[in-house]
């Protein structure tokens, strides 16, 4: 249990967290999403066995509170996005976020409104010594969660899962974890049908996402035949540039096809994918290259008709100014995304060129925003709360604002072009 007698904020952090934070969000226009404070719902350890073996059951739970209540475990790069976006869904409650940190992102998590709780018992006492009032403990917010998505580090996820399970609770992870860890493997446009009241499913990586995307757009208007793709990968997430990463190099992966290509298959077994890969010195998105054989030859605006099917896939222009990473970036900035996030897989129409029954294009991945409309169908897939994908994809599309599928036209409106 925790002794509230140890949230009590040292002298220190209650100038730096209880002055200076609020004081510094405020001024940066930071928009602080507030959620419905977790109730106390009589669930016990009978209700908790229900849930992944009685779908109805779990739905009649739902039902009794009017929308999902989700629980985020890890609150990192992925996590605090999945957070944010999950209390901008009319259809669900974020529940609580529990982590391990009682540093900056612990207390951002409090300024949020969202509920804190420790990853662990041996996690608490650290929390609550750095200031932070901690509402329990991973076990008592899955108590009170109707499924957990978590955001955990690579391979710390595969470890959760056995408690998951001892709690009867669905649960969704990470590309950073291995197809087997809950076989099945999730794109909302691909395999939503398949995913629908499952236990678990794996929400793949920021590259297999994108791959998933563009080659099924083709594959869904007759076009694709096989698809080889190189990966430029940036070396690591920007805020932790200061830890690791490569400077003056370029780290090939060691083989070939690189991981991307057959974890792509594990979403759709009839892609005909292989992929090559290399580490690059940046920190900003990942940039790929493709080549495409046809099922017959087309002209190009057939091509992008296609694309133009999927509302996570944006054309953009490198006529427009968009001829890098950071430009598309920077837009997304001015667009008042969260994060700067491009949800989409920006794809360059302008480059974009077909030669017979061959297609050549490149695009770009935001590898800390592409999976998390992903991650947000796959709760309402699981939890069987909307059977449809299109249906869900549209929902979670409207509440982040995902669907430039037409930015290049947008600015030639506005006299860009």
């Amino acid at each position: 249990m925790i002794d509230p007698d140890r949230t009590r904020t040292p002298a220190s952090l209650r100038f730096a967290f209880g002055l200076a934070l609020p004081v510094f969000l405020a001024a940066a226009g930071v928009r602080l999403w507030h959620v419905k404070p977790a109730s106390d719902n009589g669930v016990t350890e009978n209700d908790l066995g229900k849930r992944m073996t009685d779908p109805q059951a779990m739905e009649e739970q739902m039902a009794e509170n009017d929308s999902t209540r989700v629980a985020v475990n890890g609150y990192g790069v992925i996590g605090k996005r999945v957070a944010d976006a999950i209390a901008a869904q009319d259809d669900m409650e974020l529940s609580g976020v529990a982590d391990i940190t009682g540093d900056w992102r612990a207390h951002i998590v409090k300024h949020k409104g969202f509920q804190l709780y420790a990853a662990s018992d041996g996690h608490a006492s650290p929390m609550q010594d750095a200031g932070l009032e901690i509402a329990g403990v991973l076990d008592e917010l899955l108590e009170q969660s109707d499924i957990v998505v978590d955001c955990t580090p690579k391979r710390i996820a595969a470890k959760n899962v056995e408690l998951y399970r001892r709690r009867g609770i669905k649960f969704i992870v990470h590309g950073g974890e291995a197809h087997d860890v809950t076989g099945h493997s999730f794109v909302a446009e691909a395999n939503y049908d398949s995913a629908v009241d499952r236990n678990s499913t794996r929400v793949v990586s920021c590259n297999t996402t994108s791959i998933v995307r563009t080659l099924s757009a083709l594959k869904r208007a007759g076009l694709l035949r096989r698809a080889r793709g190189t990966l430029l990968r940036r070396a690591t997430d920007p805020w932790e540039s200061h830890l690791g990463g490569i400077m003056n190099t370029l780290v090939p992966e060691a083989t070939i096809p690189s991981h991307q290509g057959p974890d792509t298959q594990s979403v759709d077994p009839d892609l005909d994918v292989v992929t090559m890969a290399v580490k690059v010195p940046q920190t900003l998105a990942h940039l790929h290259y493709w080549t495409v054989q046809l099922t017959r030859n087309v002209e190009k605006e057939e091509v992008l008709n296609a694309l133009r099917t999927s509302s996570r896939i944006a054309l953009v222009r490198a006529g427009d100014g968009l001829n890098a990473i950071n430009a598309i970036k920077e837009m997304m900035a001015d667009l008042s995304r969260p994060y700067d996030s491009l949800y989409e897989v920006a794809v360059w129409e302008d480059m974009l060129k077909v030669h017979g029954d061959e297609l050549f294009y490149a695009y770009m991945v935001d590898n800390q925003a592409i999976v998390i409309p992903e991650t947000i169908d796959a709760i309402r897939a699981l939890t069987g709360t909307i059977k449809d994908g299109p249906e869900s994809i549209a929902k979670t599309d409207a509440a982040l604002d995902i669907g430039l599928a037409a930015i290049g036209a947008r600015l030639a409106a506005q006299g860009n072009r």
